[in-house]
């Protein structure tokens, strides 16, 4: 996945490790009044890429061709330039996202599995082939990029050899990260600078691989991606088996009132659901839920209702429990 890198030199210059942000926007709703964003109205969404093109019906693909294969979804860099990557056609407002992949070989490919705002909120799964021995955790809060001391090196077993569940539970209180169903990150709503930096808007789902280090990079990307990468030694290749998504604020669209970034300020709308992707009987009972965000004051928060990390299930509110079981 392409990312921008204008401040990799900085970062070099200062002599601190380099972590990939995705600093790109087609409309930031701190600056302007934005189109609402398409929302998973359903409580869960599971994809198997192993089952074929049908697969990525609520995918959009961009930077490259991406096939399902027996092995899952196959991203390839075969050039200078390819960076393919697929990104859901909606976005979750606090969830658990899990994906089973088996991350690229080749020195200074970056494979990655990455949650990102409109305002540019992110968090983040980063492998770097060069370093076979780990993988990276990262959040930005607005895009901020002011220091590069927030990601975390978790070791894994043979990424670019095995498959791995990589996944981030996101609540207003905290966000998880777990590799194979452990837990190997919390990060506190509190400890990012009191959550002005912590990410907390209505997030699109992306994963795919770009080059690191590409020449064209500048030096402390190509640097922070183990090298130059050599595309003659290709192709580097990623396969993703398969994301499952539950949606804690299951809503049709969500929308900015104002322009504070803030968790409180997104409203929800089942108004324009699309009646073929949740029935009517389902949509009323999510609408019951304590915890669906149909104001701004009612998004999930992690607190009073509980979750249960291991099964992936999240009790909230009693109507809406009463429907999954």
């Amino acid at each position: 996945m392409k990312s921008s890198m204008k401040w990799a030199a900085a970062a070099l210059a200062a002599g601190v490790p380099l972590c990939a942000a995705q600093t790109y926007t087609d409309c930031d709703p701190l600056n302007k009044t934005c189109p609402a964003d398409t929302g998973l109205d359903q409580w869960s969404y599971s994809v198997d890429f192993t089952s074929g093109s049908s697969a990525f019906d609520q995918w959009t693909t961009t930077g490259g061709t991406v096939n399902s294969t027996s092995l899952g979804a196959r991203f390839a860099i075969t050039e200078e330039g390819d960076a393919p990557t697929i990104q859901t056609d909606f976005y979750i407002f606090f969830g658990r996202v899990e994906a089973k992949f088996r991350c690229a070989n080749g020195t200074g490919i970056i494979s990655t599995m990455v949650l990102e705002s409109d305002d540019l909120d992110e968090i983040d799964w980063e492998q770097i082939s060069t370093f076979d021995t780990y993988i990276q955790t990262n959040y930005y809060g607005k895009g901020n990029t002011t220091s590069y001391d927030r990601y975390t090196n978790v070791d894994v077993t043979d990424p670019n050899g095995e498959f791995h569940t990589y996944a981030v539970d996101w609540t207003s209180e905290r966000i998880e990260w777990s590799l194979d169903g452990t837990v190997v990150r919390t990060l506190e709503y509190a400890d990012a600078v009191d959550g002005t930096n912590y990410p907390q808007t209505p997030m699109v789902v992306k994963l795919g691989i770009w080059a690191g280090g590409d020449p064209s990079n500048s030096a402390g990307t190509i640097e922070w991606a183990g090298g130059e990468t050599d595309y003659t030694a290709g192709p580097f290749i990623m396969y993703l088996e398969s994301v499952n998504i539950t949606n804690y604020s299951p809503a049709c669209s969500y929308t900015y009132s104002d322009k504070t970034g803030d968790y409180t300020s997104i409203t929800s709308s089942n108004s324009t659901c699309n009646a073929t992707s949740t029935s009517t009987s389902e949509k009323s009972t999510l609408a019951s839920g304590s915890a669906v965000a149909s104001s701004s004051a009612a998004v999930y928060t992690g607190g009073a209702s509980s979750l249960s990390i291991g099964s992936a299930v999240s009790v909230v509110g009693a109507g809406l429990l009463a429907a999954l079981l």
